[in-house]
């Protein structure tokens, strides 16, 4: 894999995990809500104007187009594996900047995982 490659691939792994942390910031933003059918419409526009939720989606996007230049220089099966790197990446940022509880089991499952990513980055 080349620097290239590499830059796409990790660049679509941070802004999928940009994506999931604005879209946590959003929904605690908006609070806690359970979707009903008398209350579907002011909720869905509450969560649709919220601006971290909007930032989410377009990470989102963004890490898609980011993601297919990715699929077209590397093999899926060697692409796919290394977004496991967000979960490092989301379970720091939502350490710091949540306040969420991140224990040594959950560090050490992480482990487990960046170890198998790097496994199948070196074969």
């Amino acid at each position: 894999m080349n620097l290239i490659s590499f830059s796409l691939i990790l660049t679509g792994v941070l802004l999928n995990a940009a994506a999931q942390l604005l879209l946590k910031a959003g929904t605690n933003a908006v609070g806690h809500f359970d979707f009903q059918l008398a209350n579907l419409l002011p909720i869905g526009l509450k969560v649709a104007s919220e601006p971290h939720i909007l930032g989410g989606v377009a990470c989102y996007v963004v890490s898609l187009v980011v993601w297919i230049m990715a699929l077209s220089r590397v093999e899926v099966s060697m692409a796919y594996p290394m977004l496991s790197i967000g979960y490092l990446v989301n379970a720091a940022a939502a350490w710091y900047l949540f306040g969420e509880s991140v224990t040594v089991m959950r560090m050490v499952g992480i482990g487990v995982i960046i170890l198998g990513v790097f496994i199948v980055a070196h074969s």
